[in-house]
């Protein structure tokens, strides 16, 4: 007999916290990182996988068979369930979760229409200046989460649907005008995830963006031994992206050249001009197949001082 609950997570630390818990139950974990990468609309069709597996194929060397194992066949689970009286998603406040709770959201409103949804994010918590993530929450704070989730209304399914379609789509230009402008949205975080999203195209000062230049920056204000200091450093430091190290580690791989020595860490004369906005290095980064969502990365530059993007035309 299937359950009356089923729980969709943001990740296994997340499912096997609410297992440990005791909650009820059937759980489906959504093993994705849909901020990275390109993403089209079409949530779970088989050219959306084939698209994401090429993806993590190129960056991150990910096996066929791994990718079919830890992403697709919980995929399937989630297909197959179609019983529950309620569905709850689980995800956090950071750009990496609520890119993947809009594709599930988006998702649900094709093959779930009319299914009773609703939704625990984690954050802000009463007495502590950090955000927190679900794993970090105690057992009676994430017991409150619960109690306090709040029920998605049809008009909340479409809005989030709507951001991903602008996500995806192959110009951020709307996604930068639209995502501020609506207070009443129960996604407390997204306006947040979506200001860090526009950063992450290239600055107009150096070529590189906010994450890149946080790394350079990190490299620079910290004495670190190894590589492994700097990404420990990143992760510590980092608060609304939500990375983990194998994304800092390929981020980190992709800057190189801007590197002397990562035993210790140093930059090279290159990497301080860049850092100090002396130079640009836009031209040697630069690639085709490099996309954020839906857009392609090195189409668009970030003005810092406006805090607007630009469209390159050529």
């Amino acid at each position: 007999m299937s359950s009356s609950i089923l729980h969709i997570t943001n990740g296994d630390s997340t499912t096997n916290y609410l297992k440990k818990l005791k909650f009820s139950g059937d759980f489906i974990t959504w093993r994705e990182m849909l901020s990275e990468g390109k993403t089209t609309t079409d949530v779970g069709s088989e050219s959306f996988w084939k698209n994401r597996f090429e993806f993590f194929k190129t960056s991150y060397k990910v096996s066929k068979k791994k990718f079919i194992d830890f992403t697709v066949k919980e995929y399937r689970n989630l297909c197959n369930k179609k019983e529950s009286k309620e569905i709850i998603l689980w995800f956090e406040h950071d750009l990496f979760c609520q890119i993947n709770m809009l594709a599930v959201i988006s998702w649900l409103k094709t093959y779930r229409k009319g299914y009773h949804i609703s939704l625990v994010c984690s954050g802000k918590i009463k007495g502590s200046k950090k955000l927190k993530s679900l794993s970090e929450l105690t057992e009676n704070q994430i017991h409150l989460h619960y109690k306090n989730r709040i029920d998605l209304t049809q008009d909340d399914i479409e809005y989030a649907d709507y951001i991903w379609q602008l996500y995806c789509s192959d110009s951020p230009l709307r996604l930068e005008t639209v995502y501020k402008f609506n207070p009443m949205s129960p996604f407390q975080y997204l306006a947040s995830a979506i200001e860090m999203h526009i950063m992450r195209f290239p600055s107009i000062n150096n070529g590189l963006n906010k994450i890149e230049n946080t790394i350079l920056n990190t490299a620079n204000s910290y004495k670190l031994s190894s590589k492994e200091q700097l990404i420990g450093k990143l992760l510590q430091n980092q608060e609304k992206y939500g990375f983990g190290d194998l994304q800092y580690e390929y981020k980190i791989a992709q800057l190189q050249k801007l590197f002397t020595s990562f035993n210790p860490v140093k930059l090279s004369k290159k990497g301080l001009q860049i850092l100090e906005n002396e130079i640009n290095f836009y031209s040697e980064l630069r690639s085709e197949n490099s996309y954020l969502g839906g857009a392609k990365k090195y189409s668009f530059l970030f003005n810092n001082k406006s805090e607007k993007l630009l469209q390159i035309t050529s």
